[in-house]
């Protein structure tokens, strides 16, 4: 019975720091854009970076293949 004077507290703190991290995060815009980030992963980049399996030969490296 002792223990609940320790698990009490300690339980409210830990609500109160979950409260204040919620407060925090809807104050600095974390949860206002979210649709953006499940789009994005369908979205076609035209990115160069990306490798493709067979890029085309220009005209001079198909001339010097023969």
């Amino acid at each position: 019975m002792e223990i609940l004077y320790l698990l009490i507290p300690l339980g409210l703190l830990v609500l109160g720091v979950a409260i204040w991290g919620f407060l925090w995060a809807v104050k600095t815009g974390q949860f206002d854009d979210m649709e953006g980030p499940a789009y994005r992963i369908l979205m076609d980049d035209d990115d160069i970076r990306i490798p493709t399996r067979n890029p085309e030969k220009t005209e001079k490296e198909q001339d010097s293949d023969k």
